[in-house]
């Protein structure tokens, strides 16, 4: 099915090119008209001509007589497009039979391979808020993804490898046996890092023997590989366990670690030699990138090995870009990482442009984002200052929604341990998601669990709302075969918004924004609200109208749960 947008859009930029080659339209909902088109008043000013003259133009080139019921020029040359009611009716009975509800983008995969790379936790050290982030809006963009028929590889770029292991493990072999280190837990392998790090930091004898066990990992010591396999066992447990409270669909088979890329470290600063791009900078081999300068405005270089001959995280990026592209046969690589890391890819890409690694047909993308501040607008600690452990966080969200419901006197049938869970998991992942992802955005328990505003809570809510509907008129859902009828204007407006999830759900997989799709929902929802305060549902004035009504409630329950589940989030059927 093709949404309204996707084919105004089609339309209006045969129009536009005419007037000028390669001119595009910007379509966007309007408080005036369905869909209000802006592009007119730029291209005017390009070209030397009347905005509004132009604006006419455009119309009268534009046959929208099928879509539209009106097209007009209005202002200093926007176009406001009115969708017609036949049109309305006719995606709504497409969309109410489709099982996909008009969303995707063809056959499962069909539009090429795309490898996610996002979470990336560090192997002997607990989850915290700082894995946030990364972790949901990651999990959220495969699921869109493969929606929209991609085939999505999801890789868990965890940090396994190189000196902080050589100094944990070295500190472990100092104070335990191998049978104590087979009882550690995560929480014990956090303070162990604590530990050796302070060793390492203030005992030279240490680190020089820190460093020394770094060599035998990488060389293949039974013994330290015996004990480095214990660390990413128990690391893994872990990852799997928060994972799965979260909600996020990462698995072991996911992971793919730094120690992955290790044995293609070698040759990989060898064809950059043959390439010509190695340059020695005191005694570290690196590439100079042209377009990138430090401070002062001198080259920058990316070091790919060492000055001691270790390598650093250039190096295995590089080298997972190479695999991404050679044997997994990607055509987009999208990374989910933090703003900060914004130069190191940008460095990165255009090394492996510049070395063929990284071809023009495929893409690679940094999806960064901001952080998740506390409410002194400072990074999000503990009272004490400590980081907010992940798994931690996850459990207060359970327990505040289950203070929320109660607080309520809301009647859970099917019991508030599971409902909770769903509200307090889907409040935190809400939270983040809604919020444009280059932003920071402050944490707030309050806000992000009420039943009010843009939050989680409320959008479930409105879903159990509209699904206790159908259980108070005793039927299960509503007949997807009936021709809906539009005898109220909040009714089309609910039709209008619809209609919409095709293009919201577009819109959030081309700019990397899961806010798009929350954004809509929320319009979903208080457009629905609108509707059921002035249109009576189960009391409505005849056989047809109330027919129809159901119908729009099934489909808007339908988008509901659907849109939140393409964000990670469940949507209780009772509240």
């Amino acid at each position: 099915m093709r949404d309204a947008k996707s084919i105004l859009y089609e339309r209006l930029s045969v129009a536009f090119s005419e007037v000028s080659l390669g001119a595009d339209p910007v379509l966007r909902p309007s408080a005036h008209a369905d869909f209000q088109v802006n592009g007119a008043l730029a291209l005017a000013k390009s070209l030397g001509r009347n905005p509004r003259e132009l604006a006419e133009s455009i119309v009268a080139g534009c046959d929208l007589t099928d879509v539209c019921e009106a097209v007009e020029v209005s202002g200093p040359g926007f176009i406001n497009l009115r969708l017609s009611e036949s049109f309305l009716v006719s995606q709504a009975l497409q969309m109410a039979s489709d099982s996909g509800l008009g969303v995707g983008g063809g056959q499962e995969g069909s539009r090429g391979r795309v490898v996610v790379d996002y979470s990336a936790p560090n192997v002997a050290k607990e989850m915290h808020v700082g894995h946030l982030r990364s972790s949901v809006i990651g999990d959220a963009l495969c699921r869109l993804l493969e929606r929209e028929g991609y085939d999505v590889i999801r890789e868990n770029h965890v940090g396994d490898w190189g000196t902080p292991f050589g100094m944990l493990i070295e500190h472990l072999v100092d104070v335990a046996d191998g049978g104590a280190v087979e009882e550690l837990t995560v929480s014990d392998l956090d303070a162990f890092y604590r530990e050796a790090r302070t060793c390492f930091d203030s005992d030279e004898e240490f680190a020089e023997r820190s460093r020394r066990r770094v060599v035998k990992l990488q060389s293949g010591d039974r013994e330290t590989l015996d004990l480095w396999r214990l660390l990413v066992a128990e690391s893994m447990r872990h990852f799997e366990e928060v994972y799965s409270r979260l909600g996020v669909l990462l698995t072991p088979e996911d992971v793919v670690g730094e120690s992955y890329y290790n044995s293609m470290l070698d040759s990989l600063v060898e064809d950059l030699d043959d390439l010509g791009m190695l340059v020695e900078d005191d005694g570290a081999k690196c590439v100079f990138p042209p377009g990138f300068t430090n401070r002062d405005g001198e080259p920058l270089p990316l070091i790919i090995q060492k000055s001691d001959g270790g390598y650093g995280y250039a190096a295995t990026d590089l080298a997972a870009i190479r695999d991404r592209v050679d044997d997994k046969g990607a055509k987009r690589i999208v990374y989910v990482v933090g703003a900060p890391q914004a130069q190191h890819f940008a460095m990165c890409f255009a090394v492996a442009r510049a070395a063929g690694w990284l071809p023009d047909d495929v893409e690679a993308v940094h999806v960064e984002f901001g952080n998740v501040l506390g409410s002194d607008r400072k990074m999000f600690k503990t009272r004490s200052g400590e980081t907010v452990k992940l798994i931690d966080l996850l459990d207060e969200a359970v327990e505040r929604a289950v203070s929320a419901i109660s607080e309520r006197g809301d009647s859970v049938s099917s019991g508030i341990e599971s409902v909770a869970r769903m509200l307090g998991i889907g409040a935190v992942k809400y939270a983040d998601l809604s919020t444009e992802r280059t932003r920071d955005y402050m944490f707030d328990w309050e806000r992000m669990l009420a039943f009010e505003g843009n939050t989680g809570p409320y959008l479930q809510y409105a879903h159990a709302r509209i699904r206790s509907i159908f259980r108070k008129g005793g039927v299960e859902g509503a007949d997807v075969t009936i021709v809906p009828v539009i005898r109220d204007e909040r009714e089309r407006a609910l039709l209008v918004a619809l209609v919409g999830f095709g293009a919201a759900v577009s819109e959030a997989v081309a700019t990397y924004s899961p806010s798009k799709l929350c954004a809509y929902l929320f319009d979903l929802a208080t457009t629905f609200t609108s509707f059921y305060e002035g249109c009576p549902v189960l009391n409505a004035p005849d056989a047809e109208s109330r027919g129809s009504r159901m119908l729009y409630c099934e489909m808007t329950a339908r988008v509901l749960a659907d849109g939140l589940g393409l964000l990670g989030i469940e949507a209780p059927e009772q509240m």
